[in-house]
């Protein structure tokens, strides 16, 4: 996942709580299933990395969300790092205080990788909990302890939270314009959003340590290279009603369920439930 933008309300008392709009980008011949009910943990959706078997993002039936971009820093890939999804399917699958069975909280569970975030690969990963209203960020590369955050739009790409390359900010400005012409838009209008190939100018450009040729490719929000680019893009909308938390999803992907990517990814599907817990 390597670019998200999300709307924040968690004072909301009825309407949106949580507005996301998200891009996968990965490598095609890396393979994966698109997003679906998981049968070995059916509390979970998600999509599934069939290489490293964690996810990029994904929410569960009672208010758990996470989600997980890599970092930009060529030069600090270590091949033996640990999978990075699984940061996220473990969230997902439910860490729980040992005293008295509960789950822990979103920070709570930050600060637990953040003492071995120095094994990964750079990451950066968004974790929430609807029901207690909190939503925290942790980057493995950043001085910044695991936090959480305020309200408002954010964005993360491959840096720190709110870094300001183009894309993330054009983006995050977007979605905050369309939110305020309509607070509950149509996922498809969501999804449209990132599926935008326009690159930035070169002089917009951040330098990350990737050749210049490649670093334009990157800079659009729905990157297409040979081998590698945009696989996916998810929209999510979190919505508070008296005592309901109401969550629907829609991915739009170029994986059909058979693994394989086909071009242009066209293939739709959609979810709805409403969380089953009360809000905290």
């Amino acid at each position: 996942m390597c670019l998200i933008v999300f709307d924040w309300r968690p004072d909301a008392a009825d309407g949106p709580l949580f507005t996301l709009a998200a891009n996968r980008d990965e490598f095609f011949r890396r393979t994966a299933e698109p997003i679906n009910w998981w049968h070995d943990a059916p509390t979970v959706l998600a999509g599934r990395d069939l290489v490293g078997g964690g996810t990029w993002l994904g929410m569960s039936r009672d208010g758990r969300f996470a989600a997980l971009t890599n970092y930009r820093a060529p030069h600090e890939m270590r091949a033996d790092a640990p999978t990075r999804g699984t940061l996220v399917s473990d969230w997902l699958i439910g860490p729980t205080n040992g005293n008295n069975g509960t789950h822990v909280t979103p920070l709570d569970y930050l600060q637990q990788v953040a003492q071995t975030g120095d094994i990964y690969n750079g990451f950066n990963l968004l974790v929430g909990d609807w029901t207690r209203r909190e939503l925290g960020w942790y980057c493995n590369r950043s001085d910044t302890a695991p936090t959480l955050l305020a309200p408002g739009t954010h964005g993360i790409s491959n840096a720190v939270l709110d870094t300001a390359w183009p894309k993330l900010v054009n983006k995050r400005a977007e979605l905050a314009a369309l939110l305020a012409r309509d607070p509950t838009p149509p996922l498809e209008r969501l999804i449209d959003l990132l599926r935008d190939p326009r690159l930035a100018r070169d002089d917009e450009l951040p330098a990350t340590g990737i050749p210049l040729e490649r670093e334009r490719a990157l800079s659009a929000a729905f990157i297409e290279t040979p081998e590698y680019g945009t696989r996916g893009t998810t929209a999510l909308r979190v919505l508070v009603h008296s005592d309901v938390i109401g969550v629907a999803v829609a991915e739009r992907s170029d994986d059909n369920g058979s693994h394989r990517i086909v071009r242009p990814g066209d293939f739709e599907r959609s979810f709805a439930f409403d969380v089953e817990r009360a809000i905290a």
